[in-house]
């Protein structure tokens, strides 16, 4: 009998998008098998009863944010943190790291960084800026997986935003090598006429970033996208009155896609109280209607992907100037909350968690051409995750892997605990020191 690197025993695997007992045969951290048993291997790992077998989340949209603001954030702290949620795979953006990705000098460094710290697999996006157009196929040739843009100041100097000619120039470019653009769409103008003086009230940062500043960007993407036949991705949707824009335009056979975030889906501006700017992030999270709308949409497919845009920041500027939410950072840290978060939230929906992993992982892998993750089948990478579904755990902010204590989820109880984290057919050890384990990935060209 064949005897396998390591095998893994389950009464509940995940293997498209069915429950199945089976036995999973790993040899050089590729599944090799997929059985009802029994199998032999040097290691076995037999799933307790109330623990499930699934692939590991593939998160598309994180802000490591090294070099250069590592006090912010960084590639150890980072993928642990990812390791701790389930996430196997994450795919950096080209900011708030200094300097910020949009040079193959850049990415070098990155790579180089990354290659001494990752402990999960780690991508790299590229920027779009109004610097480095004309020269975006050379970072595509270099493995980005896409450019990403701001239609809006991006919060940092060194990443500029483009204006509508701006943005013509990079889908025309980007259309002629087959690329892809991710978008952060908030419109400028629709910024500056609602721009108002702040303070501790939430309702007021929001009136300030209003549903108008998503659809008017959107609309914009989409018209441009019709024009010159390229493909765009609208991150972190956060308005549900830009659904129907991007349903037409998806009719119509333009090739756009678009992600939400879990913050979106689990909390709503009614739960948000003065001065909690631990939520505060751009575009904002929006009133209770709305979220039930987000979710409407993701169960349609109006929505393709759920990632977590983990943008951390030192809870100094988190919480500074008195939990005013015009000068506080934006972002929200979740890489390791996502998947709880996210199943939370759904399983009181009454939505299965095999539809959460279809929109975190094997959904997010596609969309990213990593066609060896996020799924369990022979051939695929062993990158996988013990997770005890109906387990569930309180958030302690301290307690997490990211390196500053500030999260929205803090204090909450969370449903979904991962047990282990295994990559390439190997436990994930993310004990301070543990020597790294990710790989750095290129983006797949035809």
């Amino acid at each position: 009998m064949t005897s396998f690197d390591l095998v893994v025993r389950g009464a509940y695997v995940l293997i498209g998008d069915n429950w199945r007992a089976a036995e999973i045969g790993i040899t050089d951290g590729v599944i090799a098998a997929i059985t009802a048993g029994p199998l032999e291997g040097a290691e076995v790992i037999t799933l307790a009863d109330d623990e499930v077998l699934v692939p590991g989340i593939v998160d598309t949209h994180v802000h490591v944010n090294e070099p250069g603001r590592t006090e912010w954030e960084g590639f150890a702290s980072a993928t642990r943190a990812a390791a701790a949620g389930g996430v196997t795979t994450i795919i950096d953006m080209p900011l708030n790291s200094i300097p910020a990705t949009t040079t193959v000098e850049a990415l070098d460094v990155k790579r180089a960084v990354a290659a001494e710290k990752a402990m999960v697999n780690v991508g790299f996006w590229g920027g779009a800026v109004p610097e480095n157009l004309g020269t975006l196929r050379e970072l595509h040739d270099a493995g980005v997986f896409g450019f990403k843009a701001f239609l809006a100041p991006s919060g940092v100097d060194e990443f500029g935003h483009l204006d509508a000619e701006q943005l013509e120039r990079a889908l025309d470019e980007i259309a002629a090598f087959d690329g892809l653009l991710i978008v952060h769409a908030e419109d400028p103008g629709v910024l500056e006429a609602h721009a108002n003086d702040g303070g501790v009230d939430y309702h007021r940062f929001v009136e300030s970033r209003p549903d108008a500043a998503e659809t008017t960007a959107i609309e914009r993407v989409i018209a441009v996208v019709r024009r010159t036949g390229a493909r765009a991705h609208i991150l972190h949707l956060s308005s549900a009155a830009a659904l129907p824009a991007l349903r037409a335009a998806r009719a119509e056979g333009l090739k756009i896609t678009v992600e939400t975030c879990p913050h979106y889906l689990t909390i709503s501006e009614e739960q948000i109280g003065d001065g909690a700017t631990q939520f505060k992030c751009c575009p904002p999270i929006r009133d209770d209607a709305n979220r039930d709308a987000l979710w409407q949409a993701l169960v349609d497919g109006d929505i393709d992907i759920v990632v977590t845009d983990h943008s951390p920041s030192t809870a100094e500027l988190k919480y500074a100037h008195g939990g005013d939410f015009g000068l506080a950072w934006g972002g929200i840290a979740g890489l390791q909350t996502g998947l709880a978060a996210v199943w939370t939230e759904a399983a009181r929906r009454e939505i299965p968690l095999e539809r959460v992993l279809g929109w975190m992982s094997s959904a997010t892998a596609r969309f990213a051409g990593l066609d060896t993750k996020g799924r369990i089948a022979v051939g695929a990478d062993a990158d996988l995750v013990v997770l005890a579904p109906d387990a569930t755990f309180t958030v302690e902010a301290t307690q997490l892997q990211h390196k500053n204590p500030v999260s929205a989820y803090d204090g909450r109880e969370l449903r979904g605990v991962v047990r282990r984290t295994l990559l390439a057919g190997r436990t994930v050890d993310i004990a301070p020191g543990a020597a790294p384990t990710g790989s750095l990935l290129s983006a797949a060209r035809p």
